[in-house]
C-alpha cells in the first residue's frame, strides 16, 4: 500500500520481489548512472515494532545528491506480512534485503544503518554479502548475541534452553494495544506510552504530527505467533517460558541469533563500521528495562534466581566485544555516544545524526 502523506522530498513505493512485496520509501538522487551530481546510496532499516516512518525526518534532510531507501521490513509497516522463521535467526530479513537490493537494481557498494533490531540485520546481511556494504553504520543495535538470556561478554546462555528469551517475553497488554491499534496514552503499556517513555529520553518533546506518525509506524506491526512477538514453549527453567520457532522474538533471541561471525568476514571485505548509540537507551544497554535480568534484579518478577544464574544481559558491553575484535582481525570502527538521548537518535538529535551519516557518505 502506498503512502500519500510522506514528508516533502520522500517518496512512498512498492517492490514485488521473488521473496514478498516490500514497501519501502525513497529520496534523493535516483540515477546513479554516472553523470550529473552523484553522491552513495544508503539503504536505513528499522527496529523492532517500528517503520520506515522513524527514518523519514532524516531522508527528507539528506542532501538530494545521495539516493535513500528505507524498507518496511516483512510484518512492519505497509510491507506483506510473511512468517518469520526464527529458526535461521535473522536470515529471513536479509534475504528480503538482498532481494529488494536485485529486484531495484541498487549499485553497490552501499552504505548500510540498522537501528535496534534493524542494526541485527545489517550485521546479517553485511556477514552474508560484505561485497556489498562500503559502511556498515549500527544504531543502538542488536547485541551480536541476541536479545535476552545471556550472562556476559561472551553471550554465554544463562539456561540451556535459553529461558528467558524469545516469543513469550512480550508483553501481552502492548502486544494487545498494537493489535488493537490503541492510541490513547493512559495504560503505561499502551505503544503511545511506550513510544514516549522508552524509545526516546523521557525527556523528549515530541513534534506532535511526528509523534502521530511514529506512533502509526509502531501500530502498523503484524502480531501473533509468526511475527511480533512469536512463538514459545514451556522451559522447567525461570522464567517458565523458552524460545519458539517462529516470530521476531524467537529470531533476535541467542537460540537461533548469532552474529559474531562479523568478526570472520575476510579482512579485505571488512566495512567500517560506525557504532552510534544514544547513553540514556533504555532498551539496549546493559542493564535493559526490557531484559527479564534487569526486572528480576529490581524485584520486579518473582523468584528470579539472582545475579550468578540470571543477570542482566550486557549488551552494550557484548557488542563492544565483538566490535574490539572486528578490529584485531583486520576491521576498523568508532563508537560515537550522544548524551541525553535514548534509543532513536535520529528521531531525538537528528541533525547530529545526519552530521554522522553525512560524514560516511562524503
Amino acid at each position: 500500500m502506498f503512502r500519500d502523506d510522506t514528508l516533502a522530498g520522500v517518496d512512498s513505493r512498492i517492490a514485488d520481489t521473488d521473496r514478498l512485496t516490500t514497501h519501502y520509501l525513497e529520496s534523493g538522487n535516483t540515477d546513479q548512472s554516472g553523470t550529473g551530481e552523484e553522491g552513495q546510496t544508503v539503504i536505513f532499516l528499522h527496529g523492532n515494532v517500528s517503520s520506515s516512518r522513524f527514518f523519514e525526518d532524516v531522508m527528507a534532510a539528506l542532501p538530494a545528491r545521495h539516493r535513500a531507501i528505507a524498507p518496511d521490513l516483512r510484518g512492519y509497516g505497509d510491507s506483506e506480512t510473511g512468517p518469520v522463521d526464527a529458526t535461521t535467526g535473522l536470515d529471513d530479513y536479509g534475504d528480503d534485503i538482498h532481494a529488494l537490493v536485485a529486484e531495484l537494481e541498487l549499485e553497490t557498494p552501499f552504505v548500510l544503518v540498522g537501528w535496534s533490531n534493524g542494526g541485527g540485520v545489517a550485521m546479517r546481511y553485511a556477514i552474508d554479502h560484505p561485497e556489498d556494504v562500503a559502511a556498515l553504520v549500527l544504531v543502538n543495535p542488536l547485541s551480536p548475541y541476541g536479545f535476552g538470556g545471556t550472562k556476559d561478554v561472551d553471550g554465554t546462555p544463562c539456561f540451556d534452553d535459553y529461558a528467558g528469551s524469545g516469543g513469550g517475553m512480550g508483553n501481552d497488554a502492548f502486544v494487545a494495544g498494537l493489535a488493537d491499534r490503541d492510541r490513547s496514552e493512559e495504560d503505561q503499556a499502551s505503544p503511545r506510552k511506550v513510544l514516549r517513555t522508552y524509545y526516546v529520553d523521557p525527556t523528549h518533546e515530541f513534534d506532535p504530527n511526528r509523534e502521530e506518525s511514529y506512533l502509526t509506524g509502531m501500530l502498523d506491526t503484524a502480531t501473533g505467533d509468526e511475527n511480533y512477538p512469536g512463538s514459545s514453549t514451556p522451559s522447567d527453567n525461570w522464567p517458565g517460558v523458552a524460545p519458539g520457532e517462529l516470530g521476531v522474538n524467537n529470531a533476535i533471541s541467542p537460540k537461533y541469533c548469532d552474529l559474531e561471525a562479523i568478526t570472520e568476514i575476510d579482512p579485505d571485505d571488512k566495512p567500517p563500521v560506525l557504532w552510534l548509540r544514544g547513553d540514556s537507551d533504555q532498551i539496549v544497554s546493559n542493564a535493559s528495562l526490557f531484559d527479564l535480568g534487569t526486572l528480576g534484579r529490581m524485584g520486579e518478577l518473582p523468584d528470579w534466581p539472582g545475579e550468578d544464574v540470571f543477570p542482566p544481559q550486557p549488551m552494550v558491553d557484548q557488542t563492544r566485544a565483538v566490535l574490539e575484535r572486528y578490529a584485531d582481525r583486520g576491521g576498523a570502527y568508532e563508537e560515537v555516544v550522544f548524551s541525553n538521548v535514548g534509543h532513536t537518535p535520529h528521531v531525538e538529535v537528528p541533525n547530529d545524526f545526519l552530521e554522522q551519516i553525512t560524514g560516511v557518505l562524503e
